[in-house]
């Protein structure tokens, strides 16, 4: 769907059918964590509140950075894709998984905030948005992902220090508050975040909730979730994985009224974050020390809180 602002998804009273699709014969349990691969486990957890549709479930990715990095694609990008679905992104760039990297613009290229890699500028535009994702490092002594909090952090220090950045909207506080508003409309939610370990953790929640509430729930969950900013909802929020012989597409939403199913593959969208295997596999990242060494944040660029 267009996106002329991000606010504009905010106003939709996301309606109608679940679309979700996988490999597996039967769908996965509220179990937990499974593992796929070494650095690679796929969660299922049941919320604590049924949701009016859908199966009440939320489906995190969690990627251990030693092992994977991620890639910010663009549709804008020279040479990279156009508007692509999850699968066709994971297939053209040999992606082990996708999400969706923001919401975009009228355009149905342009994210609706600052994006950007060392190679390309999406949107230079820094909006209001307190939540930043940040990855591929510009120096040793950094973490290799992190959500930086502009209110808890000096942001213009540490924009310098990445590669790539990834604005959205924050959905919790550096002190673990649930910072968005009470609210009634529900949707499909994709969002990213990073547990106490500094792991990145891809969320998709296909049955529509208030994402205050959602949030609330994401926070009770036993993954670790210390940050999280939202990256679209309805029926374009969308999660896709292919490891471990398996694949899986995660969608969210239809946005019309009544029953049906979406694209099994999924819809297409033209930025996304992808994760893939490192050459190493082991996990060292060169130059770096081990994550255990690593600081969830960089003490000396906070700001008092």
């Amino acid at each position: 769907m267009r996106r002329a602002a991000a606010v504009s998804l905010l106003a939709i009273a996301a309606v109608g059918a679940i679309s979700g699709w996988t490999t597996r014969a039967e769908p996965d349990p509220p179990s937990g964590w499974r593992p796929l691969e070494p650095g690679l486990d796929l969660g299922t957890f049941a919320a604590s509140h049924p949701s009016r549709s859908g199966d009440s479930l939320i489906r995190v990715l969690r990627v251990d950075p030693r092992r994977f990095a991620l890639r910010l694609l663009n549709a804008t990008a020279p040479g990279q894709g156009g508007l692509l679905t999850p699968r066709e992104w994971a297939r053209r760039h040999d992606l082990v998984a996708v999400i969706n990297a923001s919401m975009y613009q009228a355009d149905y290229r342009t994210s609706v905030s600052l994006m950007r890699t060392r190679d390309h500028v999406n949107n230079a535009r820094l909006s209001k948005d307190r939540a930043v994702l940040a990855f591929d490092p510009l120096g040793d002594d950094l973490p290799p992902v992190q959500v930086i909090d502009r209110e808890c952090q000096d942001f213009n220090a540490l924009k310098g220090r990445y590669a790539t950045l990834i604005q959205s909207i924050r959905m919790i506080s550096c002190d673990r508050r649930n910072v968005w508003a009470l609210q009634e409309r529900s949707w499909s939610t994709a969002a990213i975040g990073t547990d106490a370990e500094g792991r990145v953790l891809f969320i998709h929640v296909r049955s529509p909730y208030p994402t205050h509430d959602l949030i609330a729930m994401l926070l009770e969950l036993p993954i670790g979730l210390r940050r999280a900013m939202y990256t679209e909802g309805g029926s374009e929020a969308q999660l896709y994985v292919r490891a471990a012989g398996e694949e899986h597409q995660f969608s969210g939403m239809t946005e019309v009224l009544g029953e049906g199913e979406g694209s099994p593959h999924g819809r297409p969208v033209p930025n996304v974050i992808g994760v893939v295997r490192r050459p190493d596999p082991k996990g060292a990242i060169p130059g770096q020390p081990p994550m255990d060494r690593l600081p969830m944040e960089d003490a000396a660029l906070h700001r008092a809180r």
